[in-house]
């Protein structure tokens, strides 16, 4: 299904009502902007989703798909949690303003200083990944005479249907206790025996970029099966079941998303049936939804630069940007759309790659696109670009991380100031 393409007046592209032509003069480009107002629904429709279910739930914002402070104090300011997988998201989501009690922290390989930090932060709930982290989070709580809340995440061995690098909850993944081999059982044992941790449920992550819920429904069902077996077999009863996040977004035309409303209610509904059907009591549903959040409210704006046509082989536009604000193309062959920001219903009249400007032949924003004509200076707009694009930005070839807007009610706001020279080579000792 074709997305709606919003213009102004002018016939230009707009984003949350406002000029992209105008916006590009303002700020600069590469600029990724974010319209405010469509994360704000998307985490209205999940809360509906459960409300409308009547279960007990929690939400927290996977930050690894885009962070910053000003991210960090809209998710509070919605009244969701959010989780991180380092020191250094955990320090930017208490600096921009989230209670630690409403932080999940996540990881495969936390260091002590890490523990120590989420610890001191007094952290909600740590979301325990194997068992050197077991050992070394009770090192931890034992030196500082604390507890922690832990949530033992378990690989329940289904395949999502997804890319190889983002499925993460099959047996053969670097994530979680397997459930097949007796891990997670002994996991279970091991920190239900130790007073430091108070065990609330499990965890579970199947992927990214899903969009059919069986994945998600086999998922929960088997995690169910193995609690009632460990009710029996240990008297543990857990309070939560965390099937995490992976909820798909529209990149291109030719993706078709479940609203997230609807797929929260499926979940719910097949868990609903499987606590019946084990008489095991309903436990709280959590979830991380990251890309669905922020990802289709992401815009990237870049200027045309240079050309290069070959007869018979194809046709070269490039822009200022590429793989170095937008790794994904390049790392795993991510598809987008975009749109000529003057003229957004402009007729095609080229077949072109849309590449960046890195001293790399991958450096391919989108390939071989049908598109309108471009001329050195037009603006163009890569739509669905808010996920997993500043966050995995990098510094390649000295060029400099773009800045990030938002826009709301009709205003722009620099949360992102774009980086200098200066800004790269500030750690560096000569």
């Amino acid at each position: 299904m074709k997305r709606e393409i919003p213009v102004n007046s002018e016939g230009h592209y707009t984003i949350g009502g406002l000029d992209s032509l105008e916006l590009a003069k303002e700020f600069g480009t590469p600029t990724i902007v974010y319209d405010v107002a469509k994360i704000k629904e998307q985490i209205a429709k999940f809360k509906a989703g459960f409300e409308e279910e009547n279960v007990k739930y929690h939400i927290s914002y996977a930050s690894k798909a885009f962070s910053s402070l000003a991210m960090y104090d809209l998710v509070a300011k919605s009244g969701i949690g959010s989780d991180v997988v380092s020191g250094g998201e955990l320090y930017a989501a208490l600096k921009g303003g989230m209670d630690p009690q409403e932080l999940e922290f996540h990881g495969n390989n936390k260091s002590r200083a890490e523990l120590e930090m989420a610890v001191d932060s007094n952290v909600g709930y740590i979301i325990v990944d194997n068992f050197y982290e077991i050992d070394l989070l009770n090192e931890v709580l034992t030196e500082k005479n604390k507890t922690a809340d832990i949530l033992l995440r378990l690989a329940p061995g289904i395949h999502a249907e997804t890319h190889e690098y983002i499925s993460t909850g099959q047996a053969k993944s670097k994530f979680g206790f397997d459930l097949q081999s007796g891990q997670a059982s002994e996991a279970l044992e091991k920190t239900l025996a130790n007073p430091r941790f108070k065990v609330l449920g499990v965890h579970s992550h199947i992927g990214s970029q899903i969009f059919a819920t069986a994945g998600f429904v086999e998922a929960a069902k088997k995690l169910m099966d193995f609690l009632s077996a460990w009710k029996e077999k240990y008297d543990f009863t857990a309070e939560v079941l965390n099937l995490g996040g992976g909820f798909g977004i529209r990149y291109t035309d030719q993706d078709e998303p479940l609203d997230v409303k609807d797929f929260v209610k499926i979940i719910v509904e097949a868990v609903k049936e499987k606590s019946k059907e084990l008489n095991y009591p309903m436990p709280a549903i959590w979830i991380e939804p990251g890309r669905s959040v922020v990802g289709e409210a992401g815009v990237s704006l870049y200027t045309v630069g240079s050309r290069k046509d070959v007869e018979g082989v194809g046709s070269f536009v490039a822009v200022d940007g590429g793989m170095g604000d937008n790794i994904r193309p390049a790392l795993y062959g991510a598809e987008y759309d975009a749109v000529l920001a003057k003229d957004p219903n402009a007729p095609i009249a080229q077949n072109a790659s849309i590449v960046g400007k890195y001293c790399e032949s991958g450096d391919i924003l989108i390939k071989d696109y049908d598109f309108p004509k471009t001329e050195p200076g037009d603006v163009i707009a890569m739509l669905s670009t808010g996920a997993y694009g500043y966050v995995m930005a990098s510094n390649y070839n000295r060029n400099p991380r773009p800045a990030i807007v938002f826009v709301e009610d009709g205003k722009a706001r620099l949360v992102v100031k774009r980086e200098s020279y200066e800004d790269m080579i500030r750690n560096e000792i000569l």
